[in-house]
Formats: structure tokens, sequence, C-alpha cells
């Protein structure tokens, strides 16, 4: 059994790439890894304050100075990474120190960035998530049984299985995927 623990950062609907790393932050080159990590201090910091799942809604995602986050778990809903296609949004979440997002839907876009590059799990739930789940609470993942937990209220949700993009994720993206099956020509 694999299981993944850490803190809930909930947001809602129709959280678009622009707000997981606004454009004036892309200033960095995504294939220098020495570059790449100054993406985390910027991941989600362009989602309306209201969105953070707090009643008070003053909780930033990445502290300011810090490039990476206490929040481990995203939590989603409908139309996770819509928006433009950048795969800054995907790598931003994954230099923040994200394992998993989990979302009712994603874009398709969003969604196949974050597999292929294998930054993070995408799981989706059938469950709207950010009515049961509130930002800061302890959750953790059984990646063999596709359970979440919430551990401070000891719900527990099904997640969708991963399906056929789930070798590629274990093997940690697309390009890992198809060294592994020895699919890459020479």
């Amino acid at each position: 059994m694999s299981l993944i623990r850490g803190k809930a950062f909930v947001l809602g609907n129709d959280v678009d790439t622009d707000q997981i790393i606004p454009a004036r932050h892309l200033v960095y080159n995504l294939d220098d890894p020495k570059e790449r990590k100054f993406y985390g201090q910027f991941a989600l910091s362009g989602v309306p304050i209201h969105q953070s799942g707090l009643p008070n809604g003053n909780l930033p995602f990445v502290e300011p100075g810090n490039e990476l986050s206490c929040f481990s778990i995203v939590v989603g809903g409908r139309n996770f990474g819509c928006g433009s296609s950048r795969e800054h949004a995907p790598v931003a979440l994954q230099m923040a120190g994200v394992r998993v997002v989990i979302a009712e839907s994603y874009a398709r876009i969003f969604y196949r960035n974050a597999v292929d590059g294998g930054y993070f799990i995408p799981y989706e739930c059938r469950v709207s998530l950010p009515q049961e789940i509130r930002t800061n609470e302890d959750l953790e993942i059984d990646t063999d049984a596709n359970l979440l937990r919430d551990l401070s209220t000891k719900k527990e949700f099904p997640l969708s299985p991963l399906g056929d993009v789930s070798a590629i994720v274990a093997a940690g993206g697309i390009f890992e995927y198809a060294k592994k099956h020895n699919m890459l020509g020479r």
C-alpha cells in the first residue's frame, strides 16, 4: 500500500492556469533546473483570496520568501487547470511541493501536461470535495485503493482510478515510461 500524507489547500471551480502561475512570472527557463525551481514561489499566487477555502481567506499557498508550500495536496472543484496550455502551471505546483491534485474534473491539456511531465498525481473525485474539506486539514491518499481519507474529520472519499495513465504516472512521466519500455529509438 502506498500512502501519501499532507495538508490540504482547497480551491473552487475553474481555477485557470493564470491563477496557478500568473503570466508575469513566466520569466524562468523550464529546461534549466536551476531556474525551474523558482516557479514554486509563485504557485497559486493568482488565485483570488476568497477561493482559498478559509473563512478569513488570507492564507497564501506559499509563504512570502519561500519556494515550497506547506500544502502538498491541492483540492479543487470542476475544470481545474483551464485556460492556456502552458506547461508552467503543473511545473509551478510541483516546484512548490505538490504531490497530488484532486479535482472533480480537469481541463484535458492541463491533465495531460501533469501526467506526461510526471509532475504530480492528478486524481479525480466525483464528490465535490471543496464542500467537504477545508484548507489545513490533514489528508491521506491510499494510491493502491484509490481512496482519500480526511484525517481531521475521519471521512473517506473514493477517487477515480487513474486508468490508462497509471503506468505513466508510476514511471514519473511519459519520457521515463518510454525509456522503461524501450520505446525511444537510438
